[in-house]
């Protein structure tokens, strides 16, 4: 297999001010498969970290859509409450507790949940307004395809339309609907806002997304001006988080970008140019350690060890460790 990638140790040279490159090592065999699996299962979701140092996985599967996993990579238990299409997820700490805050494809809601699945807060896709939803040119039935969410430093939540209508709708910390704003016009002219993430390096803080088939990241502020693109040139950016100074983007073209506080690369890892990339398809058995095919979302831990999970038929995540 054909294949590009910075080095096997998956070493990124960071343009860090103190001028030294953070390294990370990719993690064969990680994480483990639960009982009686002989694989995760189909994965078109996301990966969240808890303050604890769990990773959570979510899988396109009923009996079963939120796996978590221990650090080791230990298959841990799955959260059976939780539904089985969560696209997009983030776990957030808050002054009332841990909670995962989770956009439903299919299911026409969001939800705010506990760590151990009980649903706390619905944001259900009839409160928003009809004028920013898309309708069959037939039936005229609206249809709204959640895909990303986050939380802002205030508590209003953010949540994507991203395979609809491209609209970014908010709520109160208490589900209110509050406004909606993006959209396919201008100047947004969004082409698949896929996820979102609340980007606390600016003060006040901002929404950073991925406008994938534009192949860019884009900034707006939290009531929705467009304030600019951040990187273009992408290869389908699906997902993005904040760490420290970095903007860390999974492409689903293969690869992993970290974009600094300007938007300027910093640095990539584990790009593939081989067999497969883009796809849900190619069978474990071609898989090759530290080489992306297709990331679909991304997290880190306390450490800055990077998790990948990527659109896999099979389910696929990914583990680097940081500087180890």
């Amino acid at each position: 297999m054909k294949n590009t990638i910075l080095s096997l140790a998956a070493v990124v040279a960071l343009a860090a001010s103190a001028g030294a490159a953070l390294e990370f090592s990719p993690v064969g065999g990680w994480p483990r498969l639960p009982p009686a699996k002989t694989q995760i299962g189909n994965m078109h979701g996301d990966v969240a970290v808890s303050s604890a140092g769990e990773v959570y996985v979510s899988v396109q599967d009923p009996q079963g859509g939120l796996q978590v996993y221990a650090d080791d990579g230990t298959y841990l238990r799955t959260i059976a409450s939780a539904p089985p299409d969560f696209h997009g997820f983030v776990i957030r700490q808050q002054a009332d507790g841990e909670f995962i805050y989770g956009a439903r494809m299919r299911g026409q809601e969001a939800l705010k949940l506990t760590l151990t699945g009980t649903v706390v807060l619905a944001l259900p896709a009839s409160a928003i307004p009809e004028e920013f939803k898309n309708k069959n040119a037939q039936t005229g039935a609206a249809n709204v395809l959640f895909t990303g969410v986050d939380v802002a430093p205030n508590g209003d939540i953010y949540v994507t339309d991203g395979y609809a209508s491209d609209y970014i709708h908010r709520f109160s910390s208490r589900g209110t609907y509050l406004s909606s704003f993006g959209g396919k016009k201008e100047p947004y002219s969004f082409n698949t806002l896929h996820k979102i993430a609340i980007d606390t390096r600016f003060q006040p803080a901002r929404i950073i997304g991925t406008d994938r088939a534009n192949n860019r990241i884009v900034h707006l502020s939290l009531d929705g001006q467009f304030l600019g693109v951040v990187a273009k040139d992408l290869l389908l950016p699906a997902a993005v988080t904040i760490s420290g100074d970095y903007a860390v983007v999974a492409e689903l073209g293969g690869r992993v970008t970290l974009l600094d506080k300007m938007g300027a690369v910093a640095g990539r890892l584990g790009a593939n140019t081989g067999e497969g990339v883009g796809s849900n398809k190619l069978p474990p058995a071609q898989w090759q350690t530290g080489l992306f095919l297709s990331p679909h979302g991304v997290a880190l831990n306390a450490r800055g060890d990077l998790f990948v999970s990527e659109f896999n038929a099979f389910g696929r995540v990914h583990r680097f460790n940081l500087g180890r």
